[in-house]
């Protein structure tokens, strides 16, 4: 089984994007060159943009069942209203009507057992893509897109670590921001978490809550942080208050927020830059043993 890191953050904004890109850089590099990058962030996927040769390989739909119902043969008894979670299933019996809302759906089979009349089927329908990219960076890049106007991130993140990693033997996954659904289907299975905060009060306090899902899901993790010289002190305060550990700390650089701005992120890495990822690295293997 590949060794899974999740790289996430409380709050979008702090550079979990940058540290991942370039941790999976730094990891083919010093550590182990089978690293796969996998962007969780399906609302707004970008870890290829920071790839010069990103080729797409492979592409696919993700896709859920949607329940249809056969109006000529529902007998409009609501059973199947009842047993719906999410309120996704209309039934007006004085109109016979009976329908689907796809954007509430779940696909959770749930209607189809409770419905004895067999007015039930399912169909695929598309809630997204999963992408496959060869960046020339370890073992690549996978990546998830959610459709727009759909709600069923976790779906499609689920489907995207469904895929065959191949002979990967490090997976990376770059998670979405924030401590929803979202993460926490991102992190389940991953056997170490970076986290990326910045010190400022909005960093330290979405740090907060991450770290106590963290600590609900009894996951190992570090902090990375980034932009280190803006801010205050009160998040180095609080981190030594509750004794975690840094892995590192990225300062903030006018020209590095240039590349990041521009695409760059890989080209001409400063001899402090990798520095700072080395030991990074190190304190990462140093956890997981």
């Amino acid at each position: 089984m590949p060794l899974k890191i999740a790289v996430a953050s409380g709050k979008g904004g702090t550079g979990k994007t940058t540290v991942s890109v370039n941790l999976q850089y730094f990891i083919s590099k010093y550590w182990n060159e089978k690293v796969l990058l996998v962007d969780c962030d399906v609302e707004e996927p970008n870890d290829k943009i920071f790839f010069e040769k990103a080729i797409n390989i492979e592409k696919k739909e993700s896709e859920i069942l949607i329940p249809y119902i056969d109006q000529e043969k529902c007998t409009f008894c609501r059973k199947c209203v009842d047993w719906c979670e999410f309120n996704a299933i209309v039934v007006i019996p004085p109109v016979k009507f009976a329908q689907v809302n796809e954007s509430l759906c779940h696909s959770c089979g749930a209607c189809l057992i409770a419905c004895d009349d067999g007015a039930i089927t399912e169909s695929p329908v598309s809630i997204g893509q999963i992408n496959k990219f060869d960046t020339g960076v370890g073992n690549g890049l996978h990546e998830g897109s959610l459709k727009i106007g759909s709600a069923m991130q976790t779906m499609v993140i689920a489907d995207l670590k469904k895929e065959d990693p191949k002979d990967s033997e490090i997976i990376l996954y770059d998670a979405p921001p924030g401590t929803s659904c979202p993460v926490v289907t991102t992190v389940s299975d991953a056997d170490y978490i970076v986290l990326v905060t910045e010190p400022t009060p909005f960093g330290l306090y979405d740090l907060k809550l991450t770290i106590d899902l963290l600590n609900d899901l009894k996951k190992k993790f570090g902090i990375i942080v980034n932009k280190a010289g803006l801010g205050n002190n009160d998040l180095y305060e609080y981190l030594e208050k509750e004794k975690i550990e840094i892995l590192g700390e990225i300062p903030f650089d006018k020209d590095y927020a240039k590349k990041y701005s521009s695409g760059n992120l890989l080209n001409n890495i400063s001899e402090k830059t990798e520095r700072i990822y080395k030991d990074i690295i190190s304190k990462i293997k140093l956890n997981i043993s």
